[in-house]
């Protein structure tokens, strides 16, 4: 299962598939394989922001969803344990996905259940995607300054329908910081994604 690990770590794509099926067809465990997997991506992120580049994050994400491609009608009826549910979309008005798609990815590869509710979502998405799905924590991407007025109405929107407090929000992007989070009324705000999914994991292990 480390030459898996590794792989991921090294960004072989055609050698990560190849030894996920052989491990398949060999009647190996696919939630060991799919461990595997996770512990390649905790370990290519470990390295983001210092010897990792986006190019890299972005290439182990799309290895990661082929990996799982193969692992998933192995894994159907299989005791996966989800640490929980995250409803993440890119804010009304913004169509970039880039930083919400690696966070996707990361997010699953640790073992969280994402909603993804693409880009240019309405606040009222946000609201219907939390009674539908009752998530602990909801992400709000935007990479423009415009993103901010709708980061604030999505949390407002979400707050009248007196669904606040059973989640927590956090928001993401390039123009985003304390006082943006502070002026949003989020629970915290991060520009680098690895953060990202440390924080949702502090959260759900405090909950």
């Amino acid at each position: 299962m480390n030459e898996i690990s590794e792989a991921i770590t090294n960004l072989e794509e055609e050698k990560v598939l190849k030894l996920v099926k052989e491990k398949l067809d060999a009647g190996e465990d696919p939630i060991k394989v799919l461990e595997a997997c996770r512990i390649g991506m905790t370990e290519i992120g470990k390295g983001s922001g210092d010897t990792i580049f986006l190019t890299d994050l972005i290439m182990a994400g799309e290895i990661f969803n082929q990996a799982m491609e193969l692992l998933m009608p192995k894994l159907v009826g299989a005791a996966t344990e989800s640490l929980g549910k995250v409803v993440i979309g890119t804010v009304e008005g913004d169509i970039h996905n880039i930083g919400k798609d690696i966070a996707i990815n990361f997010l699953k590869a640790e073992g969280f259940e994402v909603i993804d509710l693409g880009v240019d979502v309405p606040a009222q998405k946000f609201v219907d995607a939390i009674k539908e799905h009752n998530p602990l924590v909801v992400g709000m991407s935007g990479l423009l300054t415009l993103s901010i007025e709708p980061m604030k109405n999505a949390i407002e929107t979400i707050a009248s329908g007196n669904l606040r407090e059973k989640v927590k929000v956090i928001i993401g992007g390039e123009r985003t910081d304390q006082s943006v989070c502070d002026y949003v009324g989020a629970d915290a705000w991060v520009n680098d994604v690895i953060d990202g999914v440390k924080i949702i994991k502090n959260w759900v292990g405090g909950a």
